[in-house]
């Protein structure tokens, strides 16, 4: 294996441990500051920061290594309740995972930065110093526990430490015991397994004492069971589950609740269990010098589900070099993926396979006709020949459809992939700014391309940075409002046919459209008779220009329009489009508007003054044939009466300034996108086909209304057009001719 393709597979493998990880971890951040946090989470991360440090080490990642031992350390008390899961601990696990992704883009590139390195060792230190004071001694939960003292002499440290939350939470214990024949034991066991998990917490699996009979296997399944014994039993019906229940002692006084496993001076047999099984190592106990500052571990106020917390900063036990001053020295990470693996079911692939295997007999089958078209020109013209030739065009052509259609079903993914790294973007930036903020995510099992998702990232990314630091107001300033405390930022996605639309909105001050046109006009983006004549969402998208206002000015406003226009340019090249609504006091929303898919389309061909464009179907509502006095003129601009409503009227010849053809009717191809809608002018109609656009390089990339080019079937290269630009334009011709 070659050191390209070794490092390539470490990063597609690596980026899958850490997006699981960054999950994992916005699901614990609903419940920290409590006891019940999920154990079977809280282990699962500690697997993946320990198979994070294996594959890292693999690699010879020694950076990534070391940093993920770190963790490794800080979840191993966390998951033995040595350290409570609070603010401090969740906010370093999370910036843990943000220096993850930065070491990770450096070793994709080849690189390592010194700045980098010292910024994963401190957060290294930062993980080692993090732990929770020894508690006081007291009575070990586990003597009141009557269980054998050979089943208690073979858990590991970790099954006792979640035994001990159970008696501590007075929790119903049960013994499990099940046979199984040796045949298909492993999936009989899995099956009992499945079952129980809704019922409770399955906390040790052991080889029972008793035989199973002649050829089978026996086992015992220590529960914590959190529904009633007759429960227990229904839901186990159909199995070979027998039940006995674990008795516990009552505790003799008030038993003080505790927020750690087990006390440190309290003696607890141990041994090893053999067949591979190991008790993971002991970290050392806490001391004076690792001991948090005070007030660290208080709990926090109760979660809000399904909406990730953001709270303001906590001070750590030892923060980042990086971090003094307030500010990281590096630039902001981007949020696109390191890898452009996409993970394929094999069933699909299979279908795949089937359908070239297909192909190939096809492909077979016209060439045996064309060689006997070439001994034979006579039988070529026969009616038979023409019939069988048909036959196999709509086989190949059924064939090609199904072919694309799984082609593009394998590049889909889910957009919830970027909307996780954004949820753990929002807690940073919310810590930061000093803002209070419930972070509300839907629709993210809404698939997209998965090359438009990772573009997607970074408008998203700079869409909710502007609705935290400006449009959020802080929490003193809502309670004078008279809104609630912590403000609400959502994130939804929803199809809408072959387009999605991503909607990100928040409930703060919202924008103040007369502030926006005070600003355009100082800064010369339109003239007064322009800015006298704009609707209010004709104003509202002057936040869209480019340089349409400085961050001192935009403050006032509620901070929009920094950058927007480039977060507007990057939609466009993926053929979307941004809308904006706002009201003051409110919030403010922006709605973006994409195709499922930018790989393989249905197009419109169209002829425009002897010239030949593309049209990409998903935009286009309905064809119109028009007469030249249909054509009316309101307010100096060209528009159609579509039904009652007035449609806005665009001649492509004028824009691409092409010799116009005097016509006595005009195709009008009517497209939309979100809210907009406009009619274009051409002058054929030549069908519509299944086109692939390529990227126009050049000077040719900056040409307005054109996304790319494609080879239709004669050969013949066309231009694409780009609706998305073109609704824009229009609405920048309607500006100038004011």
């Amino acid at each position: 294996m070659t050191g390209t393709k070794a490092l390539a597979e470490f990063v597609a493998e690596a980026t899958e441990i850490l997006d699981a990880l960054g999950r994992d971890l916005l699901a614990l951040d609903e419940v920290r500051g409590r006891d019940d946090a999920d154990p079977e989470r809280v282990n699962g991360l500690f697997r993946a920061a320990h198979s994070l440090k294996g594959l890292a080490g693999l690699f010879g990642q020694e950076r990534i290594a070391r940093l993920a031992n770190g963790a490794e350390d800080l979840l191993d008390r966390l998951r033995l309740g040595r350290l409570r899961l609070d603010d401090a601990v969740l906010d370093s696990l999370v910036d843990a995972l943000d220096t993850f992704q930065s070491l990770l883009a450096e070793a994709s590139r080849g690189e390592e930065t010194d700045g980098l390195s010292r910024r994963a060792e401190d957060m290294a230190t930062r993980l080692a110093r993090l732990g929770s004071p020894p508690r006081a001694a007291e009575e070990d939960p586990l003597e009141r526990l009557e269980l054998d003292p050979q089943v208690r002499a073979v858990f590991t440290e970790y099954e006792e430490h979640r035994l001990r939350e159970n008696v501590r939470r007075e929790v119903s214990l049960w013994r499990v015991r099940a046979a199984f024949d040796l045949s298909d034991f492993d999936q009989g066991l899995a099956d009992l397994n499945a079952r129980l998990k809704p019922l409770g917490e399955i906390i040790s699996t052991l080889p029972s004492a008793r035989p199973g009979g002649v050829n089978g296997i026996a086992f015992d399944l220590i529960f914590g069971a959190q529904v009633n014994g007759d429960a227990l039993t229904s839901g186990l019906l159909g199995t070979p589950a027998e039940l006995f229940q674990l008795p516990v002692r009552p505790v003799v006084g008030a038993m003080p609740v505790a927020t750690a496993a087990s006390p440190e001076g309290a003696p607890s047999p141990k041994a090893r269990r053999g067949g591979g099984r190991k008790k993971a190592a002991r970290a050392p106990p806490p001391s004076e010098e690792t001991a948090p500052p005070a007030g660290e571990g208080a709990p926090s106020a109760p979660g809000v589900p399904p909406r990730m917390r953001a709270v303001p900063a906590v001070e750590s036990a030892a923060p980042l070099a990086s971090d003094a001053g307030g500010a990281r020295p590096e630039a902001e990470p981007s949020l696109r993926s390191l890898t452009q693996t996409v993970r394929v079911d094999i069933g699909r692939l299979d279908g795949l396979i089937n359908m070239v295997g297909e192909l190939l007999l096809i492909k077979a089958n016209l060439q045996r006709l064309a060689e006997t078209t070439r001994q034979d020109g006579a039988i070529a013209v026969s009616k038979l020949f023409g019939q069988e030739l048909a036959r196999e065009t709509r086989q190949l052509e059924r064939k090609l459809e199904a072919l694309q259609e799984g082609l593009l079903e394998a590049r889909m993914v889910p957009v919830g992939q970027v909307f996780d790294k954004l949820a753990r973007l929002v807690r940073r930036i919310a810590r930061d700014a000093g803002k209070e903020i419930d972070f509300a995510i839907s629709g993210g099992e809404v698939e997209l391309d998965k090359l438009i998702v990772e573009e997607l990232s970074d408008p998203l990314m700079h869409l909710i940075r502007n609705a935290i630091d400006h449009g959020a107001e802080p929490p003193e300033a809502r309670l004078a409002a008279g809104k609630s405390r912590r403000a609400v930022v959502q994130l939804h996605a929803e199809q809408k046919g072959n387009h999605v639309v991503i909607s990100v909105s928040d409930d703060g001050s919202g924008i103040d459209e007369t502030g926006v046109r005070d600003v355009a006009l100082a800064r010369r983006l339109v003239t007064p008779a322009q800015a006298a004549e704009m609707s209010r969402r004709e104003l509202l998208n002057l936040i869209f220009l480019p340089g349409f206002s400085t961050r001192d000015r935009v403050s006032e406003l509620s901070g929009r329009g920094v950058g927007l226009d480039v977060v507007k340019n990057n939609l466009g090249n993926l053929s979307g489009i941004i809308d904006v609504w706002s009201e003051r006091g409110r919030g403010t929303a922006f709605h973006l508007t994409l195709p499922v898919t930018l790989a393989i389309i249905r197009a419109l061909v169209v002829g425009v003054s002897g010239r030949t464009y593309a049209v990409p179907l998903n935009s286009v509502l309905e064809i119109l044939a028009v007469r030249p006095e249909d054509i009316s003129t309101v307010e100096r601009r060209e528009v159609l009466d579509l039904r009652g409503q007035t449609l806005p009227f665009l001649r492509l010849a004028r824009l691409f300034h092409l010799p116009e053809r005097p016509v006595g009717r005009h195709f009008v191809v009517v497209v939309g996108l979100a809210q907009q809608r406009m009619g274009i002018a051409v002058d054929e109609l030549h069908g519509q086909q299944d086109i692939v656009t390529k990227p126009l390089g050049g000077r040719l990339r900056s040409v307005r209304g054109i996304s790319g080019a494609t080879d239709l079937g004669n050969r013949r290269t066309v231009l694409v057009l780009d609706v998305a630009e073109l609704l824009e334009e229009g609405i920048a011709q309607e500006r100038r001719r004011a």
